[in-house]
C-alpha cells in the first residue's frame, strides 16, 4: 500500500502553496477560479478526496464533532463517555482535543477552535472553557463554563444545591466544626459550591470559621497542604467537605498520615462521584453530578443545531444527588 496522499502532495502537483490548497478545498475567497480548478483536479488525480478536508469541500461537513478539553482528567473523561454514547449510533465521529496551553492563558479555546472548525469538525463541545465568546461559525456548546451562563448553549450541574446537600448531610450527622476545601477560584461552579457550604452553615445557625476553609484549587499539593494545616490545628474539624472527589481522597490520605481514622475521627464528603470514589478501601461519600449526562445533553444540543433546529433551553442545569458510602458518620464524642 502506497503512502497516504497529503496536502503537501496536492500543493506540489498543482504548483501552489499549501495555504492555497486549503483555501481552494474549503471554498474560501481570494483564489482565482483557474487556480481552484487546478487544485481540485490535483485532488481528484491524487485521491486526496478521501481526506476530511476534501470531504468538507464536497459536502461542507466533515462528519466529526470535536470535544475540546483543557486537560484529560476524571471529570472530562466521564463527560467524553457521555458524548461518545450519544454519538455512537449516529453518522458522526468524535474527536477529543486538548491543545497546547503554552502562552495561551485564558482563551485557549479560541486557538483550538480556529485550528479545527470548518476543516476538521462540524461542531464543538467545550469542557470548562475559560471563555465562551469563541467567535466561530460552527455550532458550539459549553459544559460547565468558567463564567456560567452565556449567549451560547451551556450545560452544568447544580453545584450550589449539591454543596448545600453535602454540608447539610454532615450537619444532620451532628457535626458543627465542618471544614471546606475549595476548588478553583476562577471556576463559577467551584464558587457555587463554596456558596452552598456557607448557606447550609448559616441555615443551621453555625458561624463560618475562616480557619476551616482551605484553598485546594483542585490541585493535589495545595489540597494536601491545606488539609494538613486544618487537621493539625488544636481545634480541628470533625468533618470536611471537599469541592471535588480527588480533593476529598487527598484529605483522607492526609488524615491517615496524621493518625486520624475515617470516619471515626473525621468524616469526609466529596463532589462528582468519579470512578475513583468507589475504588478505595473506604468508598467515598459524595455528591453525584451526572457527568455522562452532561456530555449526552451537550451532544443532543449539537445535533439539534446541526440539523438547523432551535434549542428549547439555552442554559441547562442538571440535578445532583447525595450518595452515602463509608466516609461519613456521627462525630466522635
Amino acid at each position: 500500500m502506497g503512502a497516504r496522499t497529503t496536502i503537501h502532495d496536492v500543493a506540489k502537483a498543482a504548483g501552489v502553496s499549501v495555504s492555497t490548497v486549503s483555501k481552494a478545498v474549503n471554498g474560501r475567497y481570494g483564489i482565482a477560479d483557474a487556480t481552484v480548478q487546478r487544485v481540485l483536479d490535483a485532488v481528484k488525480t491524487l485521491g486526496y478526496e478521501s481526506s476530511l478536508v476534501a470531504s468538507s469541500m464536497r459536502a461542507r461537513r466533515t462528519g466529526v464533532i470535536g470535544v475540546l478539553l483543557a486537560d484529560f482528567e476524571p471529570f472530562s473523561a466521564e463527560i467524553l463517555k457521555g458524548v461518545g454514547s450519544a454519538v455512537h449510533d449516529t453518522a458522526f465521529d468524535l474527536l477529543a482535543y486538548s491543545g497546547s496551553h503554552l502562552g495561551a492563558g485564558d482563551g485557549w479555546e479560541r486557538r483550538s477552535l480556529s485550528r479545527l472548525s470548518g476543516t476538521l469538525i462540524d461542531a464543538a463541545i467545550m469542557v470548562t472553557p475559560t471563555v465562551v465568546s469563541a467567535g466561530t461559525e460552527i455550532p458550539v456548546v459549553a459544559i460547565d463554563p468558567h463564567t456560567g451562563r452565556a449567549d451560547l448553549p451551556t450545560v452544568e450541574s447544580d453545584s450550589f444545591g449539591g454543596a448545600l446537600v453535602a454540608t447539610r448531610h454532615l450537619i444532620e450527622l451532628g457535626h458543627r466544626r465542618i471544614g471546606f476545601l475549595a476548588g478553583r477560584p476562577d471556576l463559577r461552579s467551584a464558587g457555587l459550591r463554596d456558596a452552598g457550604y456557607r448557606r447550609a452553615l448559616s441555615d443551621a445557625g453555625i458561624p463560618t470559621d475562616p480557619s476551616l476553609i482551605g484553598a485546594g484549587r483542585y490541585e493535589l499539593d495545595a489540597t494536601r497542604e491545606s488539609a494538613r494545616i486544618m487537621l493539625s490545628a488544636p481545634t480541628r474539624p470533625t468533618a470536611i467537605f471537599a469541592a471535588n472527589d480527588l480533593s476529598a481522597i487527598a484529605v483522607i490520605d492526609v488524615a491517615h498520615e496524621l493518625g486520624l481514622r475515617v470516619p471515626d475521627d473525621l468524616s469526609v464528603i466529596g463532589f462528582d462521584d468519579v470512578p475513583e470514589a468507589t475504588r478505595r478501601a473506604l468508598p467515598l461519600t459524595t455528591i453525584q453530578q451526572p457527568m455522562r449526562r452532561l456530555g449526552a445533553v451537550a451532544a443532543d444540543m449539537v445535533f439539534t443545531l446541526l440539523a438547523g433546529g432551535e434549542i428549547d433551553e439555552m442554559n441547562v442545569i442538571l440535578p445532583t444527588r447525595l450518595v452515602v458510602r463509608a466516609t461519613t458518620a456521627a462525630p466522635p464524642r
